[in-house]
Order: structure tokens, then C-alpha cells, then sequence
């Protein structure tokens, strides 16, 4: 109440001129709420973006961490609370936050790509007319949030000095100083111990397969000293997926399938983590690392949609191969015109645009993940048509 009558006697107008100030700005949000609610309920709706405006200037103050994001409804005015893996990390108790950063358990889209082709396979490998085990799908989520963040870990450990110099990553824990290379040496070995756990739930042939890809996930992050084609690398990593999902489902890799849909999987890294890479190329001018949007410049669209081919020739192969059915190829046509969509309309000098194409592969790859099991329970009305026709011959 003391905020309503101090703010109630200046003009609406001058404290907005004044909000700037961080005393201004938390006094003048206090006003909207007093002023511009009443009983929980709005009075004046066209006030809300105003007050929703000021309150993210008012959090932005070091002193102001909400717990949860807060969003106003405009029909009763009411506050829902919106949770998301940024606000789960930092509703976290303190001590571990930087650990959970430090995995990107707050950035998820890393883990979906990870995952993806893992589930593409491990759906491919499922008996006709039957959906994907869920059991497998389970265990490989849990896999890929650990591989990815472990992945994630060995990056910021090779790239502490690079990422001082990078706006964009100088915050995060190691190059920050959170957390020592020794803390994150630990941590790391706790990482790859739960996935050896999680990889040991499955067959040999898949223990074995598993086991292979860790040499990879180990040198990615020196590829980009090496090569301009260290997303090459992070295909070859990420995809590794679509070899273990089938083998986990069947105990070996039929490589007719399997290989083709790696294949795949390696061009789609290319395509969305060259766009990815188009954010930071300044920055990797400076401080001389490589990548395939500094190899490719002005002539990305053209490599993307050599890529986008290729990727799409994979995904048909393995189709043929598994007797796939027509709701997978009319899903992959979908793909193509969203995959043609993102590289012509891509703005490879507009970072937020890079951003906003990258995180949308994450859409892509779901959708063609509901295109295989749709097109494996298809499989079963086929082969009961063929059967009633082969019984009434």
C-alpha cells in the first residue's frame, strides 16, 4: 500500500521516463500491480504488456531471481506457473546449479538431437503392426541426457581458454571459474559412470557397439582445432544411435537399415549444426577455430541442400530396406518440405534467425519419429489385405 499512494501522486508518464533506474523500476512495477489489479482480477488489460515489460527489467536485477516464470492471463488476470528445463536449473539448490549448466540441462535441445535417431532406429526395429518398446526409449533418454551432458563436459574442459573469449560462452562454469577442471574431472567420471550403468542394461552386441563411440565423443572437441568440417565429427558422434537402437531392439544390426539411416542422421547434423555454427563465426575468426560455416561462407545454402538430398535419399533407402509403408514416405515428404523451407529462408547473418532454424530441427526430427511407428502399425493392415486376398483367390 505504501508504493500505490507514493506512485498514485506522480503522473503515469513520468515514472515511466524515470523506470530506468533500478529503485524507479521496482517502485514504478510495484504501482502497476497496485494500481491496475484489483481482487486478482485485471482492470485495465491494456496495461499488461507495460507491466510485463518492466517486471523482466525488474528481474533482470542481480537482487531479483524468481523461482518460476510467471505469465499473465489476460482473461481473469490471474498468474500461471510455466515450468521449463531453465527454471528447473535454477530452482535447483545453488551448490549444483553450475553443475547442471555445465551439462546444459538447462539448454535441451542437445539431448532431443541425441536422442532422435535413437529413437528412429529403435521404432524401425519393432515388430510390424506393434509400437516402439517403450522400456528401450526410456533407457536411451536417460542414456542421451548423460552422453550428451558427459559430451558437454569434455567440450568445456578442451575449450576453457576459447570460451573466455566468447561472449556467448564466457559464462559458463568453467571458463566462469565455477567450477575447476579437477570439480569437473569428477563430475565427468560420475557422468560416464551412470551411462556405463545404463549402456550395461542392454545385450552384449549393443555393450560392445555402445562402448565403440566413446573415442568419438572424446575427440569431437579437438576437431574444431584440426578441421573445418568438425561438425562432420558430431555427426559421426550423434548418430551413433542409429546403429545402437536397432541392435538393442534385436541384438544385432541389420546394416541394410542401419546404415542408411546413420548416413542420414550424419547429413541432418550437418545441416542444422552448420546453421548452429553460423552464430558464433566471428568469434571463431578471433580466436581460430574451424567450422563448416566458415568453410562453406556465402555458398551454405547450397552445401545445406546437397546435404538435405542426400539425407533424404538415406531416409528412403532404409525405408525400402525396413518395408516401410505409406504413411513413412508421406511423412518424408513433409520432412523435405520443411528441410527446403528452413534453407531458403535462412538468414546465415542474423544469429537469432540461425537460432530459431537450429532449435526447429528438434520439430523435424519428432515428426518423422511419428511417421516410422505410424508407418510400422501400417504394416499390419497390409498384410491382412494381402492375406484376405490370397484366402479369397
Amino acid at each position: 500500500m505504501l508504493a500505490a499512494k507514493l506512485t498514485s501522486q506522480l503522473p503515469l508518464d513520468t515514472l515511466r521516463r524515470i523506470h530506468h533506474g533500478t529503485s524507479y523500476r521496482c517502485l514504478y512495477t510495484l504501482s502497476n500491480v497496485f494500481l491496475h489489479t484489483e481482487g486478482g482480477r485485471t482492470r485495465d488489460t491494456n496495461l499488461l504488456s507495460d507491466s510485463s515489460a518492466l517486471r523482466r527489467g525488474f528481474y533482470s536485477q542481480s537482487a531479483f531471481r524468481p523461482t518460476f516464470r510467471l505469465r499473465d492471463t489476460q482473461q481473469y488476470g490471474r498468474r500461471s506457473i510455466s515450468l521449463s528445463a531453465a527454471t528447473i536449473v535454477n530452482s535447483a539448490p545453488r551448490p549444483i546449479q553450475p553443475y547442471l549448466r555445465l551439462m546444459r540441462l538447462d539448454k535441451p535441445i542437445g539431448t532431443w538431437l541425441l536422442y532422435l535417431p535413437c529413437a528412429w532406429s529403435i521404432a524401425l526395429a519393432a515388430d510390424p503392426g506393434h509400437l516402439p518398446h517403450l522400456g528401450i526409449l526410456t533407457l536411451f533418454g536417460t542414456g542421451a541426457l548423460l552422453m550428451r551432458g558427459a559430451g558437454c563436459t569434455i567440450n568445456d574442459m578442451w575449450d576453457k581458454d576459447f570460451d573466455k573469449k566468447v561472449s556467448r560462452t564466457a559464462t559458463r562454469p568453467i571458463a566462469s571459474g565455477e567450477i575447476s577442471q579437477r570439480q569437473a574431472l569428477v563430475f565427468l567420471g560420475g557422468q560416464l559412470s551412470l551411462a556405463l550403468c545404463v549402456l550395461s542394461c542392454l545385450n552384449y552386441y549393443s555393450i560392445a557397439l555402445g562402448a565403440a563411440s566413446l573415442s568419438l565423443v572424446i575427440s569431437y572437441p579437438l576437431m574444431k582445432r584440426i578441421t573445418y568440417w568438425p561438425q562432420f565429427v558430431l555427426g559421426l558422434t550423434f548418430n551413433w544411435g542409429a546403429l545402437l537402437g536397432w541392435s538393442a531392439v534385436k541384438g544385432f544390426c541389420d546394416w541394410s537399415v542401419c546404415l542408411p539411416l546413420y548416413f542420414s542422421g550424419v547429413m541432418w547434423t550437418l545441416i542444422y549444426d552448420t546453421i548452429y555454427a553460423h552464430q558464433d563465426k566471428d568469434d571463431d575468426v578471433k580466436i581460430g577455430v574451424k567450422s563448416t560455416a566458415l568453410r562453406f561462407q556465402e555458398q551454405t545454402k547450397p552445401w545445406l541442400s546437397g546435404f538435405t538430398v542426400a539425407m533424404l535419399s538415406g531416409l528412403v533407402v532404409a525405408g525400402v530396406n525396413a518395408e516401410q509403408t505409406l504413411p513413412y514416405y508421406a511423412v518424408l515428404s513433409t520432412v523435405a518440405v520443411h528441410l527446403t523451407h528452413q534453407i531458403y529462408t535462412l538468414d546465415i547473418h542474423k544469429p537469432e534467425d540461425c537460432w530459431k532454424k537450429f532449435v526447429s530441427n528438434r520439430n523435424l526430427g519428432l515428426l518423422l519419429f511419428l511417421g516410422i511407428v505410424a508407418g510400422n502399425l501400417w504394416k499390419e493392415r497390409r498384410e491382412n489385405l494381402l492375406q484376405n486376398e490370397e484366402e479369397v483367390r
